[in-house]
């Protein structure tokens, strides 16, 4: 019976943490869309991407929302790639490429004319290059 009991109290704690972070969930997907849309600014990024054997280039391409950005791809791109993207508000820019050899591979995010975010090889890749928006700098 005690088993029982436990399992039960402990069901329930699960159930509601589960509930809890989803709420606290929403409530920071609209408090980000709430600034987002404050936050009219517009800027303007070079995306930046060299190596050899990149398969494709997944990036931010300025629609969609900061929590939800639209994500564009190019596939089997010729190199050096680069795409100058606008953005809006507090959506990050992002580009993320894949190679199979990771081990010549950076991308660039550029504002205007610096270098915001840089990774090369391995880190490229896994993590890409998402800098925060300039808007805030």
């Amino acid at each position: 019976m005690n088993r029982t009991v436990r399992t039960a109290v402990s069901a329930l704690a699960v159930t509601g943490l589960a509930f809890g972070l989803g709420a606290c969930s929403e409530a920071a997907d609209k408090a980000a869309d709430q600034v987002d849309k404050a936050v009219a600014e517009s800027y303007e990024v070079t995306y930046e991407v060299t190596g050899t054997a990149v398969e494709s280039i997944e990036y931010h391409a300025g629609d969609g929302t900061a929590m939800q950005p639209q994500v564009e791809s190019d596939k089997k791109p010729a190199l050096p790639w680069t795409r100058t993207v606008k953005l809006h508000g507090i959506m990050p820019p992002a580009v993320m490429p894949v190679s199979l050899k990771p081990a010549d591979l950076t991308c660039k995010v550029v504002y205007q004319g610096k270098v915001i975010k840089e990774a090369k090889g391995e880190q490229a890749m896994s993590g890409g290059c998402v800098a925060v928006s300039p808007v805030f700098n």
